[in-house]
């Protein structure tokens, strides 16, 4: 499987872009992925150029506009990154969880701010590593 992406939509605009995807599914390509879209417009337009299955990334704060995984695959995107959308949710919660650590000098158990202490040990495979450790203990 060969995903091909093109960087030229930021260099060379959006003709450009379409051309050298275009080129990649010549080429063989399987499926096409053409980076940051910059309008609305253009997302829903490069599907009508493209015959190969399309990659559409989804940045929340990018270039390209977002779009709903409905609407997408409407206009015929077969494929949604949504890359850094749980690294922007994670960083956000914890900036939340130590504002209040640095405000109320405490942070309790709070399923608003934290996963509970189970669920981080079933996370890191903490019953696993119990096995093992009780599997290899001198």
């Amino acid at each position: 499987l060969i995903m091909a992406r093109t960087d030229a939509r930021a260099i060379d605009g959006f003709d450009a872009a379409v051309d050298r995807a275009a080129a990649y599914a010549e080429a063989g390509a399987d499926i096409l992925f053409v980076e940051a879209l910059e309008t609305a417009d253009e997302v829903r337009r490069l599907p009508t150029f493209l015959s190969a299955p399309l990659l559409m990334n989804m940045v929340i704060g990018g270039k390209t506009p977002i779009a709903t995984t409905g609407e997408l695959a409407e206009f015929g995107y077969g494929i949604v990154l949504y890359a850094n959308a749980a690294l922007q949710g994670a960083v956000a919660g914890m900036q939340r969880a130590l504002t209040v650590l640095r405000d109320e000098r405490h942070l309790n158990e709070d399923p608003a701010l934290v996963a509970p202490f189970a669920e981080r040990q079933r996370l890191v495979g903490k019953a696993f590593i119990d096995e093992l450790e009780a599997q290899y203990s001198v």
